[in-house]
């Protein structure tokens, strides 16, 4: 029987990965070592129950009588905190969600390699800021780390039997979000109500922000940069409305490979809970002569500056990763508290990137993790100095 443990579960990813083991048999087809989730105690308690968990961990410590008391009589053992999330991630599983978002989930994610687990990874973050280390954790361990992006699981998919070596090019779809066709008049004035309304896709609040100011398609160029090994100059970003063909890979003799499916993020999460298998999905099949027609267009550096800066930290590598999704995640704080507008975290983060570049060391590949959250850590404080400030 697998042995699985889902991180960040009460979220959308791990809400739908519930939903996938529901669908294969739950309890009675796998173990279910480990859940974790946030401050919704009460579906943490729910999956934790059905699933029979051995354990169920709140990151937030002060949830913890509250987990006690949904879980009372379960025999689900209730933790909270940081280091439960690591002590979960140690216990021995065969397969990992990491769906942990922000660089929380960074911890969590090289503990669970260390079993030579699967890794399903969901969570940006680790690849942005800790790309090489992970992979080399994973390697010494004799670990493997499965795509969980609908981007580059399409990748992963299209290069299956394939040389890296005849590789030319890389397309990575972007739906555009909610403001594809604002002006930058408009993108100034964006609220938080219309910048948390994706057209296309079900998500959470932070990732679907991300998605209308491209700082999600940007994270996702520098990923394919490191997961692949792909030169930065041979990546590419499109707009693609419909948000059907999720990648495309091009190859040596003028071939294009395209991934298309239904916007569902249960088709990445199967593939990779599946792999090397298929199986059949409860997601929705294309009608092609329905859909009629596939659009895209370029995106715009200067509404969307983040693929820009993208760019940027790929050619500085080194820790400019953790700076840049570091100041991401403190400019998205700024921005749904009301303290910035919505094209002020790109300047934001563009001016954090500008001042840590600068320093001797930043473009050094990080010697342990650790080096990366004193980075990630240094560069939060700036940006909160700067938001409290008001210096952008």
């Amino acid at each position: 029987m697998r042995r699985i443990s889902v991180f960040g579960a009460t979220g959308s990813i791990g809400v739908n990965t519930i939903d996938l083991l529901r669908r294969q048999g739950g309890a009675e087809a796998f173990r279910i070592v480990a859940l974790t989730g946030g401050r919704n105690i009460d579906l943490l308690a729910a999956q934790a129950r059905e699933l029979r968990a051995e354990v169920a961990v709140t990151a937030h410590e002060d949830r913890l009588p509250d987990l006690r008391a949904a879980l009372q009589g379960s025999g689900v053992e209730a933790a909270a905190g940081p280091a439960a999330l690591i002590e979960a991630a140690e216990r021995p599983a065969d397969w990992v969600m990491s769906a942990i978002v922000g660089a929380a989930g960074l911890a969590p994610g090289f503990a669970a390699l260390r079993h030579g687990t699967t890794l399903a990874l969901a969570n940006k973050e680790s690849l942005v800021a800790a790309g090489p280390l992970l992979l080399a954790e994973a390697a010494r361990h004799n670990a493997r780390i499965l795509p969980v992006d609908s981007e580059h699981s399409a990748v992963f998919q299209a290069l299956t039997g394939e040389r890296i070596e005849d590789v030319e090019r890389v397309v990575i779809t972007a739906s555009g979000g909610p403001f594809r066709d604002w002006s930058l008049a408009q993108l100034e004035g964006a609220t938080l109500a219309e910048a948390s309304h994706h057209p296309n896709w079900a998500m959470g609040q932070r990732i679907t922000i991300d998605s209308a100011s491209m700082f999600n398609k940007a994270m996702e160029l520098i990923e394919t940069r490191e997961y692949f090994g792909i030169a930065p100059e041979r990546i590419e970003a499109i707009v693609h409305p419909e948000s059907l063909v999720h990648a495309l890979v091009g190859f040596r003799d003028g071939a294009l490979m395209a991934h298309l499916g239904a916007p569902d993020m249960r088709h990445a999460i199967g593939y990779a809970l599946n792999w090397p298998a298929r199986r059949e999905l409860p997601v929705a099949r294309l009608d092609l002569a329905r859909i009629g027609q596939l659009t895209f267009q370029a995106p715009d550096p200067v509404r969307f500056p983040a693929l820009r800066l993208a760019r940027e930290v790929m050619a500085i590598r080194g820790a400019a990763g953790a700076v840049f999704n570091a100041a991401k995640e403190v400019a998205l704080d700024g921005f749904i508290a009301g303290r910035i507008g919505f094209m002020d975290m790109a300047r934001l983060v563009e001016s954090l990137l500008s001042d840590m570049s600068s320093r001797q060391g930043l473009g050094n590949a990080p010697a342990s993790l650790d080096n990366v959250l004193a980075v990630d850590a240094e560069a939060r404080a700036l940006g909160r100095e700067r938001l409290s400030t008001g210096r952008i």
